[in-house]
């Protein structure tokens, strides 16, 4: 079984699979910044300068006498993580494009 496991590990899958993932957590945190840095404050002066991310909608106040915290539906934070989301894709999209391009491109060559 032990045996088993290493082949499992050195497997280039395995590898391309680990590399994937530590690449679309950094570019995921290049998508964040990009959101935060400079899309929500476009989409705050859009929105008459308002913190974008800050958006809700209170459902019940909250009450200092009572301590009791405020009830609402976040969904300037969730819009955000779409939006996120969606630019994430797109650009995943465009590079699995250029990369089918250049397969396509590759096999099409002549060959000597």
């Amino acid at each position: 079984m032990l045996k088993e496991f290493k082949t499992f590990i050195a497997q280039g899958n395995v590898l391309d699979l680990a590399v994937g993932v530590l690449v679309g957590a950094a570019f995921g945190k290049v998508v964040t910044a990009f959101m935060d840095d400079i899309i929500n404050p476009v989409l705050g002066v859009a929105i008459g300068g308002v913190d974008f991310s800050a958006l809700k909608i209170v459902l019940k106040a909250a009450d200092p006498a009572t301590e009791a915290a405020e009830v609402a539906i976040r969904y300037g934070g969730f819009l955000n993580v779409v939006i996120q989301f969606l630019i994430t894709m797109w650009v995943i999209f465009l590079i699995v494009k250029a990369a089918n391009k250049v397969k396509l491109s590759n096999s099409q060559a002549p060959k000597e």
